[in-house]
């Protein structure tokens, strides 16, 4: 860039006014303001991805996810847990990165800052500097006008300060196309700065798409590797009990034992231990307490 248009576009007939140097210092203030909310945007930025990549971090390894799940969905499990450990860490890594990035911003913020302030400084000087002369030539014209007397001292006082004048306005002309110069090159630098900050923000996002995707990817794997049979299949081998079921239960007649016979083909019923002979009792048959079934006396309960 040459430096041009600033120094052919921000002039005024007026020989005292400033509104062109103020509208670009203005426009520079803006920018440099520009920069700064882009600064802060990359601090919050960094803050949230910081406290995501943690949150998930503590929810990564705090937090179970189908621990009592066997062989290969628990293998499956297991690379998911790792590769949302690799996303939360990822995140933290970006978070470091942008707040690098905010402190490359805010360096080179300073950088024009101090660059600007020397020719800001040339610039008020060369602008009271016209403005005092300028007061002086117009306080001897105005003599020049209400002087008879004088009039040809005046005359010569006040063409020697017109020519001073003409001198400083030469000299400060000379500093304001510097000055616009200079302006105008530290402008197309911080545009051209601030475009690749952002295009490189742009990148560092999409890069943490692409790495994430490959992360999940890994457990996309894992998962086609899960095998429902060989999972049943496992859980059986690791679990099983034995394959004979209980045999058949079958009635048995404790009262009368001869009749106990097992149907053709089953198995007895379990090996239970007979009834003993009933007691006899002690009191009287005709004890309201007792009755006598079949020569046996049976106790109400």
């Amino acid at each position: 860039m040459t430096g041009a248009l600033f120094k052919a576009n921000f002039w005024s007939s007026d020989i005292l006014s400033t509104a062109g140097y103020d509208s670009i210092i203005q426009h520079l203030n803006n920018g440099r303001k520009n920069c700064k909310e882009f600064e802060d945007f990359l601090k919050e930025r960094a803050s949230i991805e910081e406290k995501y990549g943690k949150d998930l971090l503590n929810l990564s390894r705090k937090k179970p996810c189908g621990q009592l799940e066997i062989n290969t969905l628990k293998q499956a499990l297991e690379v998911f847990k790792k590769q949302v450990d690799s996303v939360a860490q990822c995140h933290i890594q970006l978070a470091q990165t942008l707040r690098e990035e905010a402190r490359k911003m805010e360096e080179f913020r300073e950088k024009q800052k101090l660059q600007r302030k020397k020719t800001e400084l040339i610039m008020d000087a060369a602008h009271k500097q016209r403005s005092l002369q300028f007061k002086k030539t117009m306080d001897l014209f105005v003599k020049l006008a209400t002087s008879k007397t004088a009039v040809e001292d005046s005359d010569k006082a006040y063409m020697m300060h017109i020519n001073t004048l003409d001198k400083v306005r030469e000299d400060w002309q000379i500093e304001h196309i510097k000055a616009c110069e200079m302006f105008e090159a530290q402008e197309c630098e911080r545009i051209n700065f601030f475009r690749n900050a952002l295009w490189l923000h742009m990148n560092q996002l999409s890069q943490q798409c692409v790495t994430s995707d490959e992360m999940y990817e890994e457990v996309r794997k894992s998962l086609e590797a899960c095998s429902i049979e060989k999972d049943i299949e496992y859980f059986v081998n690791q679990q099983k009990t034995g394959q004979t079921p209980p045999a058949p239960i079958v009635y048995e007649n404790f009262y009368c034992p001869q009749k106990n016979t097992a149907p053709q083909g089953k198995a007895p019923g379990p090996n239970l231990p007979r009834r003993g002979p009933l007691p006899v009792p002690k009191s009287l048959p005709d004890n309201p307490d007792y009755s006598l079934v079949d020569n046996y006396s049976l106790i109400y309960q």
